[in-house]
């Protein structure tokens, strides 16, 4: 991957970029691929050397990575660090790196360090579940300890104590603990086959020139098109359908219909390969066909 600078950030911050620590190991996949959409993680395999990067776009990553160095400072006996578990499944050896594993008596409770918005406190992301249940599903089957305990710790980086007091479900502190529920073995055990299951069907399709799968809506974060029933010379929307007909019962006089285009927003502005997948480009061709 090609590593740019638009934005002119001091050379200290390119030389740490340039220099990543992380690394799966020896492993054909991590939990965090296994996550990701089969189709990014093989077309990001297939082009890695074609795709660019800004510096810029990398700096809440460089900081949350700061943030994990300086925690592992606050160990105790108790306390497993940074430790990455590897185990065969299916034919896939997996890597997972797990940032802190307290370890007890009655067993182990994994918790995940997130420097993230509050936003995404807010609104919790299925991935932050299967992600601390796949770790879970390591920790047994590694170690043959059982797992007690799941929370993520976020560090929120745009908390606002004004916010904080006037706004309904805003974090209280800069740091909050989400519990994460604990899912049953058997239920890792197959959402992690499942999973396994469809990145196989993407990389046998990626060596053998053929179709892989499409990511999902979910994959993609698309927003469907709506339509806004507003007032005229109003800024607030009456009522949001997902119809147009729909909206044009809610019509009254003096209001109009805002359409409000569908986007696939990681596809448009957060997804690497974007240029090199059939699917958003097909999808981007069909938009400006309409």
């Amino acid at each position: 991957m090609q590593l740019t600078n638009r934005h002119n950030l001091p050379q200290t911050f390119i030389n740490v970029i340039e220099r990543p620590t992380y690394t799966k190991g020896d492993a054909h996949i991590s939990v965090t691929e296994i996550l990701n959409s089969p189709r990014v993680v093989q077309l990001k395999r297939k082009h890695w050397d074609d795709l660019t990067q800004d510096a810029s776009e990398m700096v809440w990553a460089l900081f949350g990575s700061a943030v994990h160095g300086i925690l592992e400072h606050g160990k105790d006996e108790h306390h497993i660090v940074e430790e990455r578990l590897f185990t065969e499944i299916d034919g896939w050896r997996i890597s997972g790196a797990i940032d802190l594993q307290e370890q007890y008596e009655d067993g182990i409770k994994i918790r995940d360090y997130k420097v993230t918005g509050a936003w995404a406190v807010m609104n919790q992301k299925a991935d932050w579940h299967n992600q601390l249940n796949v770790y879970a599903w390591m920790v047994e089957r590694v170690k043959g300890i059982p797992v007690t305990d799941l929370a993520i710790i976020a560090i929120v980086r745009d908390w606002s104590a004004r916010d904080a007091e006037t706004r309904d479900g805003y974090p209280q502190a800069p740091i909050v603990t989400i519990d994460i529920p604990l899912w049953t073995f058997e239920k890792r055990q197959k959402y992690i086959e499942e999973r396994l299951a469809q990145h196989n069907a993407a990389y046998f399709a990626s060596h053998t020139e053929g179709d892989m799968p499409n990511c999902t809506a979910e994959d993609m974060w698309e927003k469907p098109t709506s339509y806004a029933v507003k007032k005229e010379g109003g800024v607030r929307a009456k009522s949001v359908h997902p119809t147009k007909e729909e909206a044009e019962l809610a019509l009254a006089k003096g209001y109009f219909i805002e359409t409000r285009e569908g986007e696939r927003t990681r596809c448009k502005s957060y997804c690497q390969v974007a240029p090199f997948c059939s699917q958003y480009q097909t999808y981007i061709k069909e938009k400006n066909n309409e």
